[in-house]
């Protein structure tokens, strides 16, 4: 069976091994080692990557108590080769994991809630507690985090004994009894995990949550720790300074100065659909009764506008009231009308003609087409 070099050491990043089997499959080769410090993926961490010899090693999965690595190339059997790992990516995934370990234990040692999921992703990590956890209670939870980060406290992985085991307070999902691994934070938590994790509290750098939403009677949390946070708050720090300077506004000033242009564009939007229903309602004035379909087009109306151009020329006509907006590029969106056609009955023919999507009652129907406007005016032409 491989030797895993990672429960030794953690922070080996490089090795030198024998390849004991090597086996095409559909995922390139599976190669095993008489030893690795490749961690293959388990416990909600991915598996490693990185080189053999040269060779790229794209994952890592445990199959029958094995460490398979799975490779783009193939390895002699029985030759020595020299293994590196994607030491960014595995110290990265280390800070994530042990960061989670943390903020689970300050969790249950706040609240006594359990960590009932977890997964690491491209977006940070989920973590799901069984009870419901306030903003307000999050913010002092990634207060107390954030110390324990900062005090540097030790971070011990080993095998207890069975005697042990049974007189150990642990974190688990699973009721386990043999070769369990228990990885403890002093002051903190202590967890039943199989993952490569940092020595020290302090490698982890910073925990960052990023959002909290409900989840049953529980809450989801997406978080971020070490490199990932650190690169998370230049982003948006560089998006806050772009916005500081686009509103004239001090960087802790931001969301009052949006805060100002939303409502500044909530007025002129107001005022805007004033003056546009004014417009229509004029133009509404002069049409003349007609016994004919009436077609419309307008560059810049919402389906708001559509509707109430239709409600004000329809006792003026006893065919079909027909209004889009859009142009024959990005298309159009469509409200149409009628007091004496049953819409609802003709919606099928109006679509299929217009290349169009929607409906509503037998009154009046509203979608979207993409037909030109050419084909549009022919098919409404009597």
């Amino acid at each position: 069976m491989t030797d895993k070099l990672y429960y030794t050491d953690s922070h080996i990043r490089s090795f030198d091994a024998t390849v004991i089997s090597c086996t095409k499959s559909k995922n390139g080769y599976e190669i095993i080692l008489d030893k690795t410090a490749f961690f293959p993926e388990g416990g909600g961490q991915v598996g490693d990557s990185g080189t053999l010899g040269g060779v790229t090693v794209f994952d890592t999965h445990e199959k029958n108590g094995e460490v398979v690595h799975y490779a783009s190339s193939p390895l002699a059997v029985g030759s020595t080769v020299h293994g590196e790992l994607d030491w960014e990516k595995r110290f990265s995934n280390m800070q994530a994991h042990s960061g989670e370990h943390i903020l689970s234990g300050v969790v249950y040692s706040m609240y006594g809630y359990n960590n009932v999921g977890f997964h690491m992703g491209a977006d940070g990590v989920i973590v799901d507690f069984d009870e419901y956890i306030s903003p307000e209670e999050l913010v002092e939870v990634e207060r107390r985090v954030n110390e324990l980060i900062y005090r540097d406290t030790a971070v011990t992985a080993y095998f207890p004994s069975t005697v042990e085991l049974a007189n150990l307070e642990y974190r688990s999902k699973l009721d386990l009894h043999e070769n369990v691994r228990i990885v403890s934070i002093d002051g903190c938590d202590s967890c039943a995990c199989c993952a490569p994790h940092v020595k020290r509290t302090g490698e982890v750098g910073i925990l960052k949550i990023l959002e909290s939403s409900h989840r049953k009677n529980g809450v989801r949390l997406r978080m971020l720790a070490g490199k990932a946070a650190f690169d998370d708050y230049i982003s948006k720090s560089n998006s806050v300074l772009q916005i500081s300077a686009l509103l004239s506004a001090k960087q802790e000033a931001v969301s009052d100065g949006v805060r100002r242009v939303l409502d500044e564009r909530d007025r002129l939007k107001y005022e805007l659909t004033g003056f546009k229903r004014s417009a229509i309602q004029s133009f509404a004035e002069k049409i003349s009764f007609s016994s004919s379909n009436m077609v419309f087009f307008y560059d810049n109306y919402d389906t708001e506008d559509l509707r109430f151009l239709c409600n004000l020329i329809l006792p003026k006509c006893t065919g079909i009231c027909a209004a889009f907006s859009g142009d024959d590029e990005s298309g159009y969106k469509y409200v149409i009308s009628s007091g004496t056609v049953n819409l609802r009955d003709k919606a099928r023919e109006i679509n299929t003609a217009i290349n169009g999507k929607g409906g509503g009652s037998s009154e009046m129907i509203q979608g979207t087409a993409k037909a030109k406007r050419e084909a549009i005016e022919e098919y409404f032409k009597e």
